[in-house]
């Protein structure tokens, strides 16, 4: 129905233009033709009265017309001398006015219903001599008429075929968006991960295809992080929960009490997985945003055994929660596999700040670099839950994070320098 709409639109303000168009082109013709007419009108009489006053001439002290022969000329053609008709049949309608030009004493023109008049003075010493000839503007009203039928016929047909014209073209042009919408719900129902793919854009309609193509591709990634999501959620939470379960079983079996160091290890491991899948589902780059790197690696570390080597003052541009989310995890990893020592360095490289946390474990395998912030991934020991929650919060906050395969546990962490305040 949109579409329907729009090329209903389209088709309505061509067919506005076109009127607009054609209304403007046939009052101009029109003013242009009367203009030529009543000029062509003119000129004729000029010429008539021109061919008549070559005529007159004094004889015997008296104005004569040397050569009038036709009778049809007396109808249209009169001469007057001194006051008084010498040639030519004035019609009763326009002896009046005829007389009036006669009598005026200048070359003038008038118009008397469907008939110019005009009147010419013929120069004879001692005399006062007049042409008045007649113009039938009939012919030229009647061409006039003609002309606009014509024209407004024409601009009618004009009209009506742009509108089918522009009916045509945008039925076509949408067309493509027809198949593209039918496409996508066909695909939302059966292949969702399936794409346009209309190669090279060669109009906006091509442009249209490639921007929805990424706009799918976004909303697939984003539904896949969603769905990653999830699993996280569920592998992290399902170890803390069968623990607790089979403590819990175990005492109801054996009559004893349940261990409450246990208990309490297994609920905090499991509030620290929800805190963290929580900040990394929430977690927002603000560009406002600082914090002291060294007091969130001690927030991070707490009680545990860990070594700082940080310059002494370095800010990032990265909230305190989240720097928080991101080491915490990593120091958490770190000593699980080290073998007796975990330490975390900082170092400023241009405007970044690069974090390693080291540990003396085994480290990574440079074929597993990649795979280690796979949800599920694990080196043993663990959930293989923490490095994909790091990357989750460091993609989020837009932080690189990086593992490094150099005989040695090493991940590496690139955060944004503060900027300096203003």
């Amino acid at each position: 129905m949109a579409v329907t709409g729009f090329r209903r639109s389209v088709v309505a303000l061509t067919v506005l233009i076109a009127t607009a168009v054609v209304a403007v082109l046939v009052v101009v013709s029109h003013v242009l033709l009367s203009r030529v007419t009543d000029t062509d009108a003119h000129d004729l009489a000029r010429t008539r009265a021109e061919a008549v006053a070559a005529n007159v001439s004094a004889e015997g002290g008296r104005v004569v017309l040397t050569e009038n022969g036709s009778e049809a000329l007396d109808g249209v053609a009169w001469v007057y001398a001194d006051g008084r008709l010498i040639d030519g049949n004035v019609p009763a309608s326009m002896v009046g006015r005829v007389e009036e030009l006669a009598d005026s004493g200048r070359s003038r023109t008038a118009t008397v219903g469907d008939h110019l008049l005009y009147a010419r003075q013929v120069p004879i010493d001692g005399h006062h001599a007049v042409v008045v000839v007649r113009v039938d503007l009939t012919p030229y009203e009647m061409s006039e008429q003609r002309s606009l039928t014509l024209s407004l016929i024409l601009g009618g047909l004009t009209i009506i075929l742009a509108g089918g014209v522009a009916h045509v073209v945008v039925r076509r042009a949408l067309r493509v968006v027809h198949e593209m919408a039918a496409l996508a719900d066909d695909w939302g129902h059966h292949e969702p991960g399936r794409r346009f793919n209309l190669g090279v854009p060669r109009d906006e309609f091509g442009e249209l295809g490639q921007t929805l193509d990424r706009l799918l591709e976004r909303v697939d990634n984003a539904l896949a992080d969603e769905r990653r999501l999830t699993d996280e959620i569920a592998h992290e939470l399902r170890t803390p929960l069968t623990v607790l379960r089979g403590e819990a079983q175990l005492a109801q079996l054996s009559g004893k009490p349940v261990v409450p160091e246990v208990v309490l290890s297994e609920v905090d491991r499991l509030h620290t997985a929800i805190t963290a899948i929580l900040r990394a589902a929430r977690a927002r780059t603000d560009d406002e945003a600082r914090c002291d790197l060294r007091s969130a690696a001690r927030q991070a570390i707490g009680s545990r055994a860990v070594e700082i080597a940080f310059p002494a003052k370095v800010e990032v541009g990265v909230p305190p929660d989240v720097a928080v989310s991101l080491l915490s995890p990593l120091l958490e990893n770190g000593l699980r596999h080290a073998r007796s020592r975990v330490w975390i360095t900082a170092r400023i490289q241009g405007e970044a700040v690069v974090v390693d946390v080291l540990d003396d474990g085994p480290g990574f395998d440079h074929a597993d670099v990649d795979r280690v912030f796979e949800a599920g991934v694990t080196g043993g020991g663990g959930y293989g839950l923490g490095l994909p929650v790091v990357r989750r919060i460091a993609a989020s906050a837009g932080v690189g994070v990086r593992a490094v395969a150099d005989g040695r546990g090493h991940v590496e962490v690139t955060l944004p320098a503060a900027r300096a305040a203003t």
